[in-house]
């Protein structure tokens, strides 16, 4: 008498939510859980600009305001995971507002405008060169 029990990986219910970390690991924001969760920590992911922590549930409706590698995503969760899957599925668990879309592009074309402002050298600076350098330095000092 062998009882056969399959070990299925059951899908979480819609009323009892998933792990906010595993949720935004699933949906592909952050590479690793440990990754999320540090961000959670940190006060980058927000619920209504109130701090969270990593085992709170997320469910379908939320609204959560995401920061990540300075651009800032404001997502409604439209499906639950605890897996990850391919970038495709993580995409149908959310919703990005078009103002997040917009806000986050004008900021991407603001860093870019800027980072064409500084060049950096060909060559590494000779000892002349080195010297003024170092000689500029010490005018800050005054």
């Amino acid at each position: 008498m062998s009882k056969r029990i399959d070990m299925l990986p059951a899908a979480p219910e819609a009323d009892a939510g998933v792990r906010l970390d595993l949720w935004l690991w699933a949906a592909r924001f952050f590479k690793t859980r440990a990754l999320a969760k540090k961000a959670i920590e940190l006060g980058q992911v927000r619920i209504d600009d109130q701090p969270l922590k990593p085992s709170r549930a997320v469910r379908v409706g939320v609204t959560l305001q995401i920061e990540r590698a300075s651009e800032r995503y404001v997502v409604d969760v439209r499906g639950l995971s605890d897996t990850r899957g391919s970038a495709s599925v993580a995409q149908q668990l959310y919703l990005e507002s078009e103002a997040s879309i917009a806000a986050r592009m004008a900021e991407r074309e603001k860093r870019r405008f800027e980072a064409q402002g500084y060049q950096p050298p060909e060559t590494r600076p000779n000892k002349r060169q080195r010297r003024l350098i170092q000689a500029l330095g010490d005018l800050d000092s005054f």
